[in-house]
């Protein structure tokens, strides 16, 4: 709709430009004035606004003048028109889209929040789109947004310090928030005021410095990201286990959006809340994917668990596949 109004209001621009042209040069070779009297002449004209003549017209002039004014005053009230019509037009859509996203953004539980949307925040996006996790995006430039909104991406403009923002991207009923600010002070003034808002969100943050660290785990995040840090000891890692390091990388999220590594709960294995064991559930011959981790409820990890080990309620299963086995996965146990 805005597409059409534009190309009305560069119809309407066009004809105001080539009215004044008319004037101009009607009056510099119709009644003989110089080229600054012939736009004088044809301003006050146009604009109606009753100053007398540079000096008298001729006949020829005199008509030319009437049309003139007839002329101006359609394509000027055609062009008042659109131009209110578009202003208009463009508040009314914007309000109806921020309605609209705000309707969606009220429907979402245990949703996940991404506070900026720079380099970091659009990797946390790219994952969680992936992965199907639904997200809100708080970014408080709106070129950003205007540039990068999408039926995919849910925005709310605003200043993620402030509590009236967090509140209206749904953090009540967030699982979690990704502060991924480039400020450290930013991100510690977003991990107070989500963790006063919701004490059982999940809080994850970004740092820059070391110095922060403590700071926002004392402020309430739960985890803490160094992203230089890990780029760094990535790129060593790359001198020292080349291949182990490229073959990590590949079990990340693929460009094309494909995924092998998957965590499956208690619950999905186990849907009566029976304990057995891994041996049981028979997890590879009925998807492909093996177990490769194992964590307890009460936080503890096993690096490629015995096929005799007992599932506990609580416990989760990290489980590598190639994508089409992870489908398997998805499909076998309602994942």
């Amino acid at each position: 709709m805005l597409k059409i109004f534009r190309s009305r209001i560069y119809v309407a621009i066009l004809l105001i430009i080539s009215m004044l042209m008319l004037g101009v040069f009607g009056f510099r070779f119709l009644a003989e004035y110089t080229w600054t009297d012939a736009v004088y002449m044809t301003m006050i004209t146009i604009s109606t606004v009753g100053f007398g003549e540079v000096q008298p017209l001729n006949d020829s002039a005199k008509i030319f003048t009437v049309i003139l004014i007839l002329v101006s005053v359609i394509v000027l009230g055609y062009a008042i028109s659109i131009i209110t019509e578009y202003i208009l037009s463009r508040s009314n859509f914007e309000l109806i889209k921020q309605r609209s996203v705000q309707k969606k953004i009220d429907s979402l539980n245990n949703h996940v929040i991404v506070v900026g949307f720079g380099r970091n925040g659009k990797q946390a996006a790219q994952k969680l789109t992936t992965y199907g996790r639904p997200f809100v995006v708080i970014e408080r430039d709106e070129e950003i947004v205007n540039k990068f909104h999408s039926d995919q991406i849910l925005f709310v403009t605003g200043n993620a310090n402030e509590d009236e923002v967090l509140v209206q991207a749904g953090v009540k009923r967030a699982s979690t928030l990704i502060s991924a600010l480039p400020d450290d002070s930013d991100n510690l003034f977003v991990v107070l005021s989500a963790r006063q808002i919701n004490p059982d969100l999940k809080i994850i943050s970004r740092a820059s410095e070391e110095t922060t660290y403590q700071k926002l785990k004392f402020a309430g995040a739960d985890n803490v990201i160094m992203p230089d840090k890990i780029g760094g000891d990535h790129m060593a890692s790359l001198v020292v286990v080349p291949d182990l390091v490229e073959f990590l990388d590949n079990l990340q999220v693929a460009t094309e959006g494909r995924v092998n590594v998957q965590q499956v709960t208690f619950e999905a294995v186990c849907p009566d809340l029976k304990t057995r064991s891994i041996r049981d559930i028979d997890l590879r011959n009925k998807t492909g994917c093996s177990i490769i981790g194992y964590k307890s409820a009460d936080g503890d990890y096993i690096i490629n668990p015995e096929a005799s080990l007992k599932l506990e309620r609580g416990c989760i299963l990290i489980v590598i596949g190639r994508p089409e086995q992870i489908e398997n996965l998805h499909r076998e146990f309602a994942i």
